[in-house]
């Protein structure tokens, strides 16, 4: 596997883990008053840093965002938080599905084939 194709499978990861605790406390806080859901966002800036190479790949963080103040946005609602949550889930697993072939792919390789 070519080394930035790695490092941005490892950057999505550290992405979904840090979405799939910031869903967890928007799940747990979902009626508690005056709350404000939290966001998680990564794709789009890992997407231009994937241009940059290897280097920029491991310069991005994700971020957590908090809701606006005022608007739908700002909602905490359960529906939608549980949709992130299955989403993330099946993101994470395809992306840890991934890495395991291709170590397996290594592994086999480094056998001589066996």
């Amino acid at each position: 596997m070519d080394s930035s194709i790695s490092a941005i499978i490892t950057k999505a990861l550290d992405g979904l883990t840090l979405r799939a605790e910031a869903t967890a406390q928007n799940i747990a806080n979902a009626n508690s008053p005056n709350y404000r859901p939290v966001r998680v966002s990564f794709e789009e800036e890992l997407a231009s840093a994937a241009k940059g190479g290897e280097l920029s790949i491991r310069a991005v963080e994700p971020k957590l965002n908090e809701a606006a103040a005022a608007g739908t946005s700002a909602q905490n609602r359960i529906d939608l938080e549980l949709a992130t949550a299955s989403e993330t889930a099946q993101r994470f697993g395809a992306l840890v599905d991934v890495l395991s072939r291709e170590l397996s792919l290594q592994r086999t390789l480094i056998r001589g084939g066996q």
